[in-house]
C-alpha cells in the first residue's frame, strides 16, 4: 500500500528577501503580527518560516497551510488585505525580488516539520505525477526525512506581489521536504538533484526558524 497521499490542502509559500537596514524590524513584524494575523483567518491551519542556508537571492521563505484553496477566496482572506496595519504595508514594500505561489497540496507524504527544509521547483510538465509518486515513497525511507510534498500552483490564486516581475514569471511545480538536520538536508538536495535532471529549475535548503500551529493561538478577546 502507496504511504503517499492524495489531499485538498492548500500552501502558499512567500519568498523574499530584504535590505539588511531593515532586516530586524522586518523579521520582528513577521514574528509579532504578520503570522498571527495569517494563521487566525478561518481555513488556515498554520505557518512557518526559514532562511536560506546558502547566500540564495531570495533569503526569507514564509510557508501558510490552509485545509483547501477556497481560503484563498474567502472573504476573511480577502477583508484581511482591506485592513492592513501600516507596519504590514511599510514591510510588504520592502520586500524584494518576491516570489509568491498558492498551491495544491496535490502529494503528501509523512507527518510533523523538520528542522530543516530542501525546495526545489521543477519545469511545468517536465515530470509526471507517477514520478512524483515514486520519488516521494523512496524519500519517505531515508533516514531524517520527516514530510515531503509535491505543490501544484493555481494560476488564478497566485497574483505577484509589487516586488516581483511579471516578465518572465513561472508559475512551477514544487516539492518541499521537511528533514530532521541541515546535513540531511544537503544530502537531499543532492539527490533531488541528481533525479530530476534537467527538470530542475531551481532548488536550495532552508534552517526552520520557527512554526505557529492554529491552536497555539489563544482565543482574542472581545
Amino acid at each position: 500500500m502507496s504511504n503517499i497521499r492524495k489531499t485538498d490542502q492548500a500552501q502558499l509559500f512567500v519568498w523574499s528577501d530584504v535590505d539588511p537596514d531593515h532586516e530586524a524590524d522586518f523579521n520582528q513584524w513577521y514574528d509579532r503580527e504578520h503570522m498571527e494575523e495569517r494563521v487566525r483567518i478561518p481555513g488556515f491551519t498554520g505557518a512557518r518560516r526559514y532562511r536560506a542556508v546558502s547566500n540564495a537571492a531570495r533569503r526569507y521563505l514564509a510557508l501558510y497551510r490552509a485545509e483547501t484553496l477556497a481560503a484563498f477566496t474567502s472573504a476573511a482572506y480577502q477583508k484581511a488585505f482591506t485592513k492592513q496595519t501600516q507596519w504590514s504595508v511599510t514591510n510588504f514594500g520592502r520586500m524584494s525580488n518576491t516570489r509568491r505561489r498558492v498551491m495544491q497540496v496535490a502529494q503528501e507524504g509523512g507527518f510533523g516539520w523538520g528542522a530543516a527544509l530542501v525546495l526545489v521547483e521543477l519545469k511545468p510538465g517536465a515530470v509526471a505525477d507517477e514520478q512524483v509518486n515514486d520519488l516521494l515513497e523512496g524519500l519517505m525511507k531515508e533516514d531524517g526525512v520527516l514530510r515531503a510534498h509535491y505543490m501544484v500552483p493555481d494560476a488564478e490564486l497566485s497574483t505577484p506581489l509589487p516586488s516581483e516581475a511579471s516578465e518572465g514569471r513561472v508559475l512551477a511545480p514544487c516539492l518541499a521536504v521537511d528533514v530532521s538536520s541541515e546535513p540531511i538536508a544537503e544530502a537531499t538536495l543532492r539527490q533531488l538533484t541528481e533525479a530530476f535532471g534537467d527538470a530542475l529549475r531551481e532548488a536550495e535548503t532552508f534552517r526552520l526558524m520557527w512554526a505557529l500551529d492554529e491552536h497555539d493561538l489563544p482565543a482574542l478577546e472581545d
